[in-house]
């Protein structure tokens, strides 16, 4: 599968912005989806997690009631909304499949073998 994240940009602290991700080559109901980010010197961290029928969600503690993460397998698109934005949301943000099977949710990165190019969100203060 290949995927596309777009979406990113420049925005105002306490701003919002929505990201996509669409998905080419096998369907995007076959995977778990979800969105990383890696800031400018860190360490790519996790951000959101959607199960295949996108019945469950996980998130990470910085970003949980500001982000929601959604899918819309029909238009093989995952979305992640961020609002409140904050100046520490500054990153290119990557979001990737995870074709396992399993019950739950990962949150470490090499459980997703496919991976997008990256958008750049800015979120000046």
């Amino acid at each position: 599968v290949q995927l596309q994240a777009s979406g990113g940009g420049l925005v105002q602290a306490g701003g919002s912005l929505g990201l996509s991700c669409a998905a080419s080559g096998r369907t995007l109901s076959r995977y778990k989806m979800g969105w990383f980010r890696q800031a400018p010197g860190k360490e790519r961290e996790f951000v959101a997690a959607i199960m295949r029928s996108g019945g469950g969600t996980y998130y990470a503690d910085s970003v949980k009631g500001r982000f929601t993460i959604s899918r819309d397998n029909a238009k093989n698109t995952v979305y992640l909304q961020m609002n409140s934005l904050k100046p520490e949301d500054t990153a290119v943000y990557y979001c990737a499949a995870d074709p396992s099977t399993g019950y739950g949710l990962s949150y470490w990165g090499s459980a997703f073998d496919y991976w997008g190019q990256g958008t750049l969100v800015t979120v000046s203060s």
